[in-house]
This record gives C-alpha cells, sequence and structure tokens, in this order.
C-alpha cells in the first residue's frame, strides 16, 4: 500500500473553531489588561504619587527651615493655640495638603504618602502627582466643621486602598505649609452614592451648627466596584505650627521622605 494512501486526511478548519480561538485569546489579553490596570498600574501611580506628595513636604519643610530655623533647636510650645486655618481661596486641581496614614502603609503594598488638592474630578484622582481630593465648600485642615476628601480604593494610584483596615484610634496626619494636624479614626459607615449628606458640616445634619473639627474619608466600596460608598470619619486630636515640625511618632517616616 502506497504512502500516501495510509496518509490521514487534514482535519478541516472550521469558523466556529477559528472564532472560539479568538474568543479564548481575547480573552487572555483582556484578563491581562485588567491585572495591568488594577495592578501593575496601581503600584507605578501609587509609587509616583507618593513621591510628588514626598517631594512636597520636604519643599514645605526647607521653606519653613529658612524662615524660621531648625525647630530641633527651639523647643515646641506647650501650647500651639488655635489651628491655622488656610483661608486660600484655590482652584481646581490645585494641591494644598499632604495626607500621610501609616495604616493604609501596614503591609506595605502601596505608598501611604499623598497630595490632597482641590476639586474630586478624574483630572484630581487619576493623577499621576495627586490621587486624593477635596470636597469644594467643605472645611479646610484644622478648621471646625467637616474636612471631607476622596480617593480610589483600586487604580489609579489606590489613595485609600486599604481604608477598611483603619482602626479605632488610627492617625491622619495632614501636612500644609502652616503645620501638621493630626487626627484620630473613629468609625464607619456605609452608604449609597446619592447621601451626600456625610460632606455635611454635620455629617447627615446639614441644619446643625459644627462645634467638631472633623475629617471624613470616601471611597468606592467594595473593592473593585462602586456599588455604594465607604466613609471614614475621624476628629482633630492635635496641631503642631511648622512644615518642618512632624509628630515625634512619624519624624523618622518623614526624614526618609527627604532622603
Amino acid at each position: 500500500m502506497s504512502e500516501s494512501a495510509t496518509a490521514r486526511p487534514r482535519r478541516r478548519v472550521s469558523v466556529v473553531g477559528v472564532l472560539g480561538e479568538l474568543l479564548l485569546t481575547a480573552g487572555v489579553l483582556i484578563l491581562l489588561f485588567l491585572g495591568w490596570q488594577l495592578w501593575w498600574n496601581d503600584a507605578i501611580m501609587a509609587g509616583q504619587q507618593s513621591d510628588a506628595a514626598s517631594d512636597r513636604s520636604t519643599s514645605w519643610a526647607e521653606q519653613d527651615r529658612a524662615e524660621h530655623g531648625d525647630p530641633a533647636a527651639t523647643p515646641p510650645p506647650a501650647d500651639p493655640g488655635e489651628p491655622v486655618v488656610d483661608q486660600t481661596k484655590y482652584g481646581n486641581g490645585d494641591a494644598f495638603a499632604v495626607m500621610y496614614v501609616p495604616r493604609f502603609n501596614a503591609e506595605g503594598t502601596f505608598d501611604s504618602v499623598r497630595n490632597i488638592a482641590e476639586g474630586t474630578g478624574l483630572d484630581v484622582l487619576n493623577s499621576f502627582s495627586l490621587g486624593v481630593g477635596h470636597y469644594p465648600g467643605t472645611a479646610m485642615p484644622g478648621a471646625v466643621g467637616n474636612f471631607a476628601i476622596a480617593a480610589h480604593r483600586s487604580a489609579y494610584g489606590g489613595g485609600m486602598h486599604e481604608i477598611e483596615q483603619l482602626q479605632l484610634g488610627d492617625a491622619i496626619y495632614i501636612q500644609t505649609k502652616d503645620g501638621w494636624y493630626t487626627y484620630r479614626f473613629r468609625d464607619f459607615e456605609y452608604v449609597t452614592p446619592e447621601t451626600v449628606d456625610v460632606l455635611a458640616p454635620v455629617p447627615h445634619h446639614p441644619d446643625l451648627q459644627p462645634t467638631d473639627r472633623i475629617i471624613t474619608l470616601t471611597s468606592c466600596n467594595p473593592l473593585y466596584s462602586t456599588a455604594e460608598r465607604i466613609i471614614a470619619y475621624g476628629v482633630l486630636e492635635s496641631w503642631q505650627p511648622g512644615a518642618a515640625n512632624p509628630p515625634a511618632e512619624i519624624a523618622d517616616a518623614v526624614a526618609s521622605w527627604e532622603s
């Protein structure tokens, strides 16, 4: 019997088979893109946002030392007085503060230093140098009322990626050109995206006159979803004048930003 007679017939390629292969390939590409978007790109942006915030913090500290000398050589006042509240009218995208939350970096997965800029649009939250936005019309750091800010939990740097890990009493440090404000986390709340009265001077009670100095952190919930919002509230514990005068508990961390 000849070789040609014993050869197996060539398998025909069907349209369905080709379509199946294309769909499988597309699925793999989509998974790779999602992995890049949700992890790799997230990590890159987190590092860039953190570097930008560290640079701003260092610049303010250097300016403070140039104007007032090294704070280490002068004992801090026993009573720093009422917190200084910045009265500047900032435009959208203007950075005016730095946020540092040690709990956000407890596992070393994301850098936890971020610039805070006016506005909560994508030009702020998705920025390579910003990442945290201030709700216009809410209080400024240290003021009586509600200092309300927002950031992503996933993608684009994840400025509040680990917000759900906050524990009672955790510090939320805010630095401005005027000094450092230490807030302490108190509790969580989960609301719908339409529940905007969490931003009121007294959350959920817009008709009341505020007496406390609070901070409200808002982000999407659950992780990788925008179905609801996770809200973290904190209360101002103390403030220290001077951008080069961080609280003792984080002095080493802040010093490392300058290296």
